[in-house]
């Protein structure tokens, strides 16, 4: 049995049980009032995308975050304070790979490296 989760515009949730023609034609016929998402099964998921340190970053660097020059520990810090706790043994790589794509500068200053977009 096929089962759709229909999202109106307005924002009503109208569930539609039965054979695959039957919910594709009822589908059909409601036209564009909706978002339908189709599935075989009882249970309704919707997967979530998940932040990625990268993303983050990115989004850090969209930011004007950079426009001075910060140390690992107040990219650390700022991630902290939007509710993602990563290790720097992890920020430290991906922060690498951004001044390898030429998205960060990297500048070494008493033998500690800072980073400026």
């Amino acid at each position: 049995m096929a089962k759709a989760h229909i999202t109106t515009k307005e924002g009503a949730l109208i569930t539609i049980e039965g054979t695959p023609a039957e919910v594709a034609a009822i589908t059909e016929k409601l036209g564009g009032a909706m978002a339908p998402s189709l599935q075989k099964g009882s249970k309704h998921r919707q997967s979530k995308l998940k932040p990625t340190p990268m993303g983050l970053l990115g989004s850090l660097i969209d930011g004007n975050f950079f426009k001075k020059p910060k140390d690992l520990a107040a990219v650390k810090v700022a991630l902290e304070e939007m509710g993602h706790i990563y290790p720097m043994t992890t920020l430290s790589p991906i922060l690498l790979r951004l001044v390898r794509k030429h998205q960060l500068r990297r500048i070494k200053e008493k033998n500690r490296w800072f980073y400026a977009g």
